[in-house]
Parts: structure tokens; C-alpha cells; sequence
């Protein structure tokens, strides 16, 4: 039976938030022209899990998730709350169109420019840990 690290785990479920808001990123950009379009933007992942194991029986932990629901205005146009619960509207966002959408392709090229960073920086760990955990295997 192989069990992962904590610290690989945690890892590797950044890594995968980070692909799945860049393509969030992405879609906003991509419907930058969109009339009433809202940017979305997408929940960081909760660690509590992991947290929690690692500190078990230390404290107890209360980890609330944000509700998530659809807007007035998208459903009147027909549409349907989204699927993916991690999905939501971005509220960050400072100015709307007189078409009513509100994606800033300045504020959409400064997350990906975060998230390109955050990438690089847990691709850096990760390589790092893998370097050390071959070391404590005796393979270099």
C-alpha cells in the first residue's frame, strides 16, 4: 500500500486548482465582448482535510464554504446556476460595461500572471521534495 505525503498531496491539488482557474481565466477573457457576461472566478481549495489530519486531536477545526448562487440578472436571461460548485461570480471586479458585461482584461492578465507565478513556485517545491525524498532513498 503507498500512501502520498502530505506535503506531495497538497501539492498536486494546487497544481490542479491552479489549471482549472486558469482555464476560468481564460473562458473570462474569451467573453470579454459578451454582452451581460459576468466574471467568474474559482474557489481556492479547502486544506481543511489535510489540516485536520495533521493535527489531530490538537483543536478543533470549523471551516465554513462560501454559498454560491445565481444572480438575478442570469437567471432572468434563462440561465442555470453553474454545475461546478467551485465556480462563482467574481466580485473583485471594479467596472461594468454599458453592455452589462464586466470582464477587465487588465485584472484577468494580472490573476494569470499570479497564477503563472504560483505555478512556478509549487512546480519548485514539488521538484525539491521529489529531489529530497530520492536522496533519502539512496538514488541521486
Amino acid at each position: 500500500m503507498t500512501t502520498t505525503p502530505p506535503l506531495i498531496e497538497a501539492i498536486t491539488r494546487s497544481l490542479h486548482h491552479l489549471a482549472a482557474r486558469q482555464r476560468v481565466i481564460a473562458g473570462n477573457v474569451a467573453n470579454n465582448d459578451t454582452p451581460h457576461y459576468q466574471a467568474q472566478e474559482i474557489v481556492a481549495p479547502d486544506f481543511s482535510g489535510l489540516l485536520a489530519q495533521q493535527l489531530e486531536g490538537v483543536r478543533a477545526l470549523r471551516i465554513v464554504h462560501p454559498a454560491i448562487t445565481a444572480s438575478s440578472r442570469m437567471l432572468a436571461m434563462g440561465a442555470t446556476p453553474p454545475q461546478d460548485t467551485r465556480l462563482i461570480r467574481d466580485e473583485s471586479v471594479s467596472e461594468t460595461k454599458p453592455d452589462g458585461n464586466n470582464v477587465s482584461l487588465e485584472d484577468q492578465l494580472l490573476k494569470l500572471g499570479q497564477v503563472q507565478a504560483d505555478y512556478t513556485a509549487l512546480t519548485n517545491i514539488y521538484r525539491k521534495q521529489m529531489a529530497l525524498l530520492n536522496m533519502a532513498l539512496g538514488r541521486q
